[in-house]
């Protein structure tokens, strides 16, 4: 409220009157008529707010408390993440899929988000096609087999006459027949695989088995059998036959350390490599993020498994020996996975040239198996039965990773010699089985094809009439090839069949490096 003050009046001056006082207080009235308006306003504003809103009802109590929070204790993370994997059904690709963990991450590198997604029914062409431009690699055309003009060139062309299709359409419906349910070859028990009659009783009597412990890298040699001739998991006849048998090797891969399959005995670091190279094959067509990262994994196992500067052998981590026969199926592993899109560690492939080079005769271009030029490598009693000098089954390896390294049969004269001494030892079924060396076969047929002219000539005529006489013509055999040789005791029926399909695809599998051989 406004005071209104009355001043008292000085001595000369005259006694304020009524009139004059209530002058004064007019005067001072508008403030004060302010003062009330506004004390007016704010009344009914706060009589306007619905204080009943901010009242607790019945229902609600809230208590507020205060409690003594502890300094929170920061732990180191575990030395593994264990990962939980899914199984789920797709159609169009490789059916497992999995979360990326942090395990996972350590194991890829950081061109990751360089894996090709595209579209997987578009296949396009390979910079390996190209005859001028294939100085680096000698994995002509993408691993895999007849698409996208992927027959080899030169004189080699695609098969269509002798029986070769024949031969090789019979033994692709042998190894169809014989797939496990659980997508892999069974190469010790594969005839219990096989349809039964309509009464439900087995009908295989094919025999020949080979030992449990090589189920991965058999496995891995027969998807090579089917990605060659163009089925793939997405085209194809046996596109599901491709399919099932990715996922079983994705299965039965290890998470942590990208190996595929198990640790047991030697044969564990053949099987890797081997199923290695059929993944890569795989994602070559399919582009799946999926597979692409269990290459990933694969590949980075391998790069593990390597001597430091050198090559490889049996042993993870290496102690430092190295092997050619283990080196040659790396070379071919990492040489797929590159050309399919995975990176790779360079200095890999220059350690195993500098083993090839260590181990290579200059005086006869022999290739020695753990040493300067020594034999093919034998299981111990095996040497009388199957002799060491009816094949060169290292030199052959040994001049094919000279091509996939990138090297020149014009720049480097020991291929020559390569290709001549395996020119000594052409491939002749023998009906005893003595000197069917089909390891020797598979590795010759690639490299020498690779060599074309005189060399490759002479080896494809010995070549053919070797596999597709042998081939069997009856009963539940029929289209596949006995296991015999110094390896049939051990990869059996299986085996056989899918490397003697192997060596019928070398027309299309991989185009020639060198043009005009």
């Amino acid at each position: 409220m406004s005071h209104v003050t009355t001043t008292l009046p000085k001595p000369w001056e005259e006694e304020a009157t009524f009139q004059d006082s209530l002058y004064d207080w007019i005067n001072s009235a508008p403030w004060l008529l302010i003062s009330l308006a506004a004390h007016a306003v704010v009344f009914f504003i706060i009589q306007a707010i619905p204080w009943t809103l901010f009242e607790p009802s019945e229902e609600t109590i809230i208590i507020a408390t205060i409690e003594t929070q502890q300094e929170e204790e920061f732990l180191e993370p575990p030395d593994e993440v264990v990962e939980i994997i899914e199984t789920t059904e797709n159609n169009e690709d490789v059916i497992i899929d999995t979360p990326i963990t942090e395990t996972e991450a350590s194991l890829t590198d950081a061109d990751d988000s360089q894996i090709p997604e595209g579209n997987p029914d578009q296949i396009a062409e390979s910079p390996m096609d190209s005859l001028s431009d294939n100085n680096i690699l000698g994995i002509g055309g993408p691993p895999g087999g007849k698409y996208g003009k992927r027959f080899g060139r030169g004189r080699g062309g695609p098969p269509g006459s002798g029986g070769v299709n024949i031969a090789l359409e019979s033994g692709l419906a042998w190894l169809a027949a014989h797939q496990s349910p659980s997508g892999g070859w069974n190469v010790d028990e594969f005839m219990h695989d096989h349809e039964p009659d309509q009464l439900g009783a087995p009908t295989c009597d094919c025999g020949g088995p080979g030992q449990a412990n090589q189920d991965i890298g058999v496995t891995g040699l027969c998807v090579l059998t089917f990605l060659g001739a163009g089925h793939t998991t997405r085209a194809g006849a046996y596109a599901d036959v491709v399919k099932r048998g990715v996922k079983y090797l994705r299965e039965n891969q290890d998470y942590a350390t990208g190996l595929v399959g198990e640790d047991l005995g030697h044969s564990y670091v053949y099987d890797h490599s081997i199923a290695t190279l059929a993944l890569s094959e795989a994602y070559y067509f399919s582009k799946s993020p999926t597979l692409g990262r269990s290459v990933k994994r694969a590949v980075r196992f391998i790069e593990k498994a390597r001597n430091p500067y050198g090559a490889w052998r049996y042993d993870v981590p290496p102690l430092g020996d190295n092997d050619t026969s283990v080196t040659a199926w790396m070379v071919l592993a990492l040489a797929s996975a590159k050309e399919a899109g995975i990176n790779i560690d360079r200095e890999a492939m220059t350690g195993a040239l500098g083993w090839i080079d260590e181990v290579t005769d200059s005086a006869t271009g022999r290739v020695g198996y753990d040493e300067l030029g020594s034999s093919s490598s034998r299981v111990p009693g095996h040497n009388d039965h199957f002799p060491i000098e009816t094949g060169e089954a290292m030199t052959a390896a040994g001049l094919l990773c000279r091509f996939f390294v990138g090297q020149d049969p014009s720049d480097t004269p020991a291929m020559e010699q390569h290709a001549d001494l395996l020119l000594q030892s052409l491939p002749e079924w023998d009906p005893e089985g003595f000197g069917c060396d089909m390891y020797y076969w598979y590795y010759g047929s690639y490299a020498m094809f690779q060599m074309g002219g005189k060399h490759w000539d002479k080896w494809n005529k010995a070549m053919k009439s070797a596999v597709i006489d042998s081939q069997r013509q009856d009963g539940h055999q029929k289209g596949s090839w006995d296991p015999v040789g110094p390896w049939g005791y051990s990869g059996g029926r299986v085996y056989s069949t899918a490397m003697m399909v192997l060596c019928l695809e070398v027309y299309f599998r991989y185009s020639r490096v060198i043009g005009g051989r």
